[in-house]
């Protein structure tokens, strides 16, 4: 945001920028960010948030139309443990490719274990 690092501008108004990843994981790779600093989605509030969605949503149509992608993956990540190296909050628009080599992956368990206590905590907090 204060244009200290080099960066290739796709999009910008007032409450987002978006530009291209300097480590992409395929070409086309974009970052949207909001134009104020906040380190995570839940330092935002909703509206910001929805605005960094919606230029999230532009970017994917782009590069479908720019790239013909096989699919596209939407990341935003909050915390170290999950992957956040850069602490202003941002949203990952990566074009993807059958073969591509590029890995989003967890070791899936059980839904139902648990399930019902989650659902009920989650629900209480909200």
């Amino acid at each position: 945001m204060q244009g200290k690092a080099p960066a290739h501008r796709v999009y910008a108004d007032e409450q987002t920028l978006a530009f291209l990843d300097t480590a992409p994981a395929n070409p086309g790779h974009v970052l949207v960010i909001p134009t104020t600093h906040h380190e995570t989605l839940t330092d935002m509030n909703e509206e910001r948030v929805g605005a960094v969605f919606q230029t999230a949503r532009r970017i994917a149509s782009a590069i479908e139309s720019a790239y013909a992608p096989d699919g596209l993956n939407i990341v935003q990540s909050n915390g170290a443990a999950a992957g956040q190296e850069v602490y202003h909050a941002h949203v990952h628009v990566i074009p993807r490719y059958s073969g591509d080599d590029v890995l989003l992956q967890w070791a899936s368990g059980d839904a139902a274990d648990g399930a019902q206590r989650t659902a009920s905590t989650l629900q209480d907090e909200l």
